[in-house]
């Protein structure tokens, strides 16, 4: 081999070494590569002829999420589970049976106590929700409502007698009509309500003596 064909070799030599570089970092120049790619190629140092690209880690199969429980139905449960931890304790007394019984029970009764505190603060917050508004149950208060109502019916009643009456049918054999008839009396004399009574089988009536007897009265009031 002579000098020019040496210098020849060694011309061509590298110039395929500097097509396989370039061949080589060809990906690197194209691959889009991140922050993170590169973190994770450093970290794992592979070296500068690999793709420095990190996996996408696989999604995680996602649970079907449980639907919610009734409230209803969780409620039947707590009583029920009272239900057998009361009859456990009581059939099996042992120490843990009454324990647990106590314990659930305990638990229940601060759910309860919780409600009503909820319930008081609902009330006080929206005084529309408090039925002792309209109707005390004190007893003060309880009497000092029903003393007037009382009035306020009175004096309903009382205008009333002004411009109405009433007519009373009764029969002389009728039960029921004894048990009516002083109820009536009653009514009418508290209030100054005129009654006329009408007999409808001709028999008196030892409540209303000035009774009459029936005429057909019975199908004009009707009508």
């Amino acid at each position: 081999m002579t000098h020019l064909d040496y210098l020849t070799a060694l011309a061509l030599s590298f110039t395929a070494l500097a097509a396989a570089s370039a061949h080589a970092q060809e990906p690197r120049e194209t691959a889009s590569i991140t922050d993170a790619d590169a973190l994770y190629c450093e970290e794992r140092k592979l070296g500068y002829w690999f793709y420095c690209v990190k996996p996408v880690p696989a999604e995680e199969p996602q649970t079907p999420e449980a639907e919610p429980v009734a409230a209803s139905q969780e409620l039947d449960a707590i009583t029920s589970e009272l239900r057998e931890l009361k009859a456990r304790a009581i059939l099996y007394p042992t120490e843990a049976n009454v324990a647990a019984y106590i314990r659930f029970q305990r638990a229940q009764l601060d759910r309860a106590s919780l409600f009503s505190d909820v319930w008081q603060r609902a009330i006080w917050q929206d005084p529309e929700l408090d039925y002792t508004l309209e109707r005390p149950v004190g007893a003060v208060a309880k009497k000092q409502w029903q003393d007037a109502r009382s009035a306020e019916r009175d004096s309903v009643m009382a205008r009333l007698s002004e411009r109405y009456g009433l007519f009373y049918f009764f029969s002389a054999t009728c039960g029921p009509c004894e048990v009516m008839s002083p109820i009536v009396k009653g009514v009418a004399d508290r209030w100054r309500i005129t009654v006329r009574a009408i007999s409808t089988d001709g028999g008196p009536s030892r409540h209303f003596p000035d009774y009459k007897v029936e005429t057909n009265q019975r199908a004009k009031a009707r009508s």
